[in-house]
């Protein structure tokens, strides 16, 4: 089981990482998107929200996931500890600095979770205001 802690610090994390970098640059994208958009091209209002919310939905939901698999890394984390205790007399101040670590991808998750939904309700937000300023 000595695979787990590479699979919590390079496939964990990674996977994190690439989440965070995927939906702030979705952001931007939508961002200089909605700054050029001419409302008034679109034929219908839902053409318009089809094309206002394009990208919205993947923020959302690595802001709804990312937590998740930071716990997952958390759990894969703790099962290597225990296995390494169970293979050696572990000192409890090397256990508590493993379950300690361990907690890293929880915290990177929800760091990942916190900043997409931020950025989430930014772009609603712009996108409620385009919407609603369609039949003027």
């Amino acid at each position: 089981m000595e695979y787990l802690k590479d699979i919590v610090d390079y496939g964990v994390i990674g996977i994190l990482v690439f989440m965070s970098f995927l939906s702030v640059a979705l952001f931007f994208e939508r961002v200089f998107y909605l700054k050029k958009v001419d409302i008034k091209s679109f034929k219908t209002k839902e053409l318009l929200e089809n094309n206002l919310t394009k990208n919205t939905t993947t923020i959302a939901t690595i802001a709804s996931n990312a937590p998740y698999l930071g716990l997952l890394g958390t759990v894969l984390a703790i099962m290597q500890t225990f296995v390494d205790m169970s293979k050696q007399n572990l000192a409890a101040n090397k256990i508590m600095a493993s379950l300690a670590l361990a907690l890293k991808t929880t915290a990177i998750g929800l760091v990942v979770a916190i900043v997409a939904v931020m950025l989430y309700n930014y772009l609603a937000r712009n996108i409620e205001t385009k919407l609603a300023n369609y039949g003027d």
